[in-house]
């Protein structure tokens, strides 16, 4: 029997505990009262004051475990290049803005030197500046130009609201420089009428990889203008771009990169990161050419306290007994609640769509039990809306209308929401860039900030909250993808010759993989070859090939079954997890049932209800040995990295109540299994060291099984991945190792890079998973470090001192990576 962990369907995965108390002192608000909120921004309260009265109020200040202050720092000023034009200069300080920072100042200078760039620094450091300085002198110096249009820019950012947002940006900026600068948003929202004017006239176009990809590129004749002045290529929030999705951007950027040079044109790449590690090396990776790192901040930043929250645990008791804490999302909601009594705008971020509509609707009956105006201040924004509730919703967060926002991480990049006072973090968001990110929301006009982190109740957050060191005294990770995944290559090659025909030339551009894939597509009857190169055969749209989210699949419509009213939409690869028969589903505040889902058909008929409950799917998992491309002796054990084919199935879900989190039943589905070729890292113990490790075949599959649990949950530390991008699948006797075995797979066709972090990263990796379930207080295995929520075979076995035996004795003889020798590292 195999025990399994899935990516997606069971995305609270598993980390590593320590109940050792970090030391703290917060002082009591002694004059706090619940009432309307107070909105004085002339009186902005200090950050530690937010957080005291957050801490008053019964068992309140044991939840915080740890508070680290962030002093306020001073800037570095220096001067713009020279060629950065007088008007833009004159423009710049009409904003407010006397000097550049030393970073924006030098990142100009790269990008006029036709140097493509990386500005790797803190939020709102003023990367926006950085490149629209050396974009906006360009385009004026071209303005003049005999086609009346001259030279252009693109800028790509990962959401459309960021996009939406940096034009009203842009045309701030721009307008004392006349007609020269014409931004303009084209994406999936821009209305039919406005896109022949956008291709014709507009000089800095502002979009997203997914219409580049389907929109722009398969239609580059009718760019051909803008394409051949095209500049500079600007990409907003790079670090985003990893793992499958990552990998995908790449390669469209490689196309647009062939479409410009046969046009004529050599675009500069500007990119703008949050602190990230090796930002320079991922850059390069991700367009495919050599990148100058710009990474020393010298921009001013105001205090920033940080706390580390732990709900309490409370009487409750889950799946075998184990003891259970109040959830996050009902934590988060309480402050959320809180801050906005306290008249402090907020921003909570959680994970999932859900969590951001039930942290909403939470707070909002908190508020009208003390004044029924109050919940009008609070919203949920989440993907999935349609694009008028999205535009609303962040003009009543510009505006200060909304105090409160539950929103997910389609608010984590660049919008500005200059005047935020606290951020309230629902769960560790996967990785310490992402937790970064989220927390400089707060402060970006320069004052103090308060951001709090709430644990989950799984091991990792636990670990992270009694273990600070691992948040505020490790660098950022690497940004992690995989450009020549066959996955992700094949479809890119298929559109790349739709859009031109591919040559002997191209190769060397699409990367080492091309030449073997090339014949396979030939075979397929996708690509034929003909003397002129390779060209596209079908009729169909060679772009629609690659879903560059990695969701694969058409998109399941959410329609309300009475009206036919659409609600929104849900990827595909989630839908048998998210709206299967009976699932909770919540849009705008509102709780729906799904009714039926039509798989053929892509839609989820819904009805709205009102359940006590919310609903989590659970899942079974079988995996196979495709090939091994790499394996190492570990003592008698062995470790190992290769390709594997993962089968799994939607089989159930559970029914929990909204507050506590307390079973109240499961229900049996009936959905097909899913197959994914990916990759994977394992490792298998030999009989020996079963019995060093008294190991008897009684407790081998509840050890194992832990085992498999914790590693999961602790590979964030060491790899820039989120938890539902892995999976895992563990067990006693597997047929194609013939021994005892564990495996840890990326939860993307082809991989994503993840698995290939753990196998190098393996000792450190595995001996943290060792010391986390060691640590742990419980008996028997809890959800702070054994225990999944999700798992597909119920939490059964488990078996928590055999976990620790086994990973003890696995280690013994296990080589330590030269690069990888202490704790957690990016």
């Amino acid at each position: 029997m195999a025990f399994n962990h899935l990516p997606a369907a069971m995305h609270d995965a598993l980390g590593p505990l320590s109940v050792t108390p970090v030391t703290h002192s917060v002082p009591m608000a002694k004059n706090h009262r619940p009432g309307r909120p107070a909105e004085s921004r002339g009186s902005r309260p200090s950050p530690a004051m937010i957080l005291d009265r957050l801490a008053t109020g019964a068992g309140r200040a044991a939840r915080i475990t740890h508070t680290e202050h962030l002093p306020p720092r001073s800037g570095t000023h220096a001067i713009w290049p020279d060629r950065v034009r007088p008007e833009v200069i004159s423009a710049i300080e009409k904003a407010g803005i006397g000097h550049p920072w030393a970073h924006q100042a030098a990142a100009a200078e790269h990008a006029l030197d036709g140097e493509s760039v990386v500005i790797s620094t803190g939020t709102a450091s003023g990367k926006s500046l950085a490149y629209l300085a050396p974009v906006l002198s360009t385009l004026l110096g071209g303005s003049e130009a005999p086609n009346g249009r001259g030279a252009t820019a693109l800028y790509l950012a990962p959401t459309k609201s960021l996009a939406a947002d940096q034009r009203r940006s842009v045309k701030a900026l721009a307008t004392p420089l006349g007609n020269a600068v014409r931004p303009a948003v084209y994406d999936g929202d821009t209305p039919v009428e406005e896109r022949e004017w956008v291709r014709q006239y507009a000089n800095y176009v502002l979009t997203n990889p997914d219409m580049l990809h389907r929109g722009i590129l398969p239609s580059h004749p009718r760019w051909s203008s803008f394409l051949r002045a095209l500049r500079f290529v600007v990409i907003d929030e790079c670090h985003t771009y990893r793992g499958v999705f990552g990998s995908h951007v790449a390669q469209v950027l490689r196309r647009l990169r062939r479409l410009c040079a046969r046009y004529g044109a050599d675009p500069v790449f500007l990119l703008a990161s949050a602190t990230a590690a090796d930002s320079a090396v991922a850059a390069g990776r991700l367009t495919g050419l050599p990148v100058v790192e710009v990474s020393d901040d010298a921009s001013p930043r105001g205090e920033l306290v940080f706390a580390l929250w732990e709900p309490p645990l409370t009487d409750l008791h889950g799946e075998k007994g184990a003891p259970v804490r109040r959830t996050a999302t009902a934590e988060t909601a309480e402050l959320l609640t809180d801050l906005t009594l306290q008249g402090v705008r907020s921003v909570a971020f959680v994970r999932s769509r859900r969590g951001a509509e039930l942290i909403s609707v939470i707070a909002k009956e908190r508020l009208a039990e003390v004044d029924r105006s109050l919940p009008q201040r609070v919203a949920a924004y989440r993907g999935g809306y349609l694009p008028e509730e999205r535009r609303a919703l962040e003009r009543a967060l510009h505006s200060g209308e909304l105090l409160g926002l539950a929103a997910t991480t389609a608010l984590e990049l660049g919008i500005d929401v200059s005047g935020l006072d606290s951020v309230v973090i629902c769960g560790y968001p996967g990785t310490r860039a992402s937790l970064w990110q989220q927390a400089g929301r707060a402060g970006r006009s320069g004052q103090g900030a308060l951001a709090v982190l709430v644990a989950r109740d799984d091991p990792l957050d636990t670990y992270l909250v009694h273990h600070p060191e691992a948040l505020f005294r490790q660098p950022v990770e690497s940004t992690v993808l995989d450009p020549d995944n066959p996955y992700v290559l094949a479809p890119h090659l298929c559109a790349a010759a739709a859009e031109l025909p591919l040559t002997e030339a191209d190769i060397a551009l699409f990367g080492p993989a091309v030449p073997e894939l090339l014949p396979q597509l030939e075979a397929a009857k996708l690509l034929r070859k003909r003397a002129s190169g390779w060209h596209w055969t079908r009729r169909e749209r060679a772009a629609d090939l690659a879903d560059i989210r990695g969701g694969g699949g058409r998109p399941v419509q959410i329609v309300e079954e009475g009206t036919g009213r659409l609600l929104g939409t849900v990827d595909a690869a989630a839908a048998h997890t998210s709206v299967h028969e009976g699932a909770v589903h919540l849009h705008q505040g509102r709780t729906h049932l799904v009714r039926k889902l039509d798989l053929e058909d892509s839609v989820a008929l819904v009805e709205q209800a009102e359940p006590p409950y919310s609903t989590v799917a659970r899942d079974t998992t079988a995996i196979t040995v495709l090939e091994t491309d790499t394996e190492i002796p570990w003592g008698q054990g062995r470790l190992c990295y290769g390709s594997v084919e993962v089968t799994h199935q939607v089989v159930s879900f559970l029914r929990r109540k909204l507050i506590t989190g307390e079973v109240l039943g499961e229900t049996k589905l009936d959905l097909p299994p899913r197959t994914l070729r990916t990759r994977a890292v394992w490792w298998t113990v030999t009989e020996d060291q079963l019995d060093a490790a008294r190991i008897n075949p009684e407790i081998l599959g509840g050890a194992l099984h832990a085992a498999e649990h914790a590693s999961i949950g602790l590979l964030p530390l060491f790899a820039t991945c989120d938890r539902w991008d892995i999976g895992g699948v563990s067990v006693p006797l597997h047929p194609d190792t013939l021994l005892p075995t564990v495996f840890v797979y990326d939860g993307h066709p082809g991989g994503a890079g993840f698995a290939e972090r753990a196998f190098h990263t393996a000792h450190a990796w595995l001996t943290a998973t060792r010391e986390a379930i060691a640590s742990c207080e419980c008996e028997a295995g809890c959800p702070s470090c054994v225990q999944s929520p999700k798992c597909g075979n119920g939490n059964e076995p488990l078996h928590k001192r055999g976990a620790v035996r086994l990973l003890t004795e696995l280690l013994r003889a296990a080589p330590v990576e030269p690069d990888e020798p202490t704790g957690p590292k990016g």
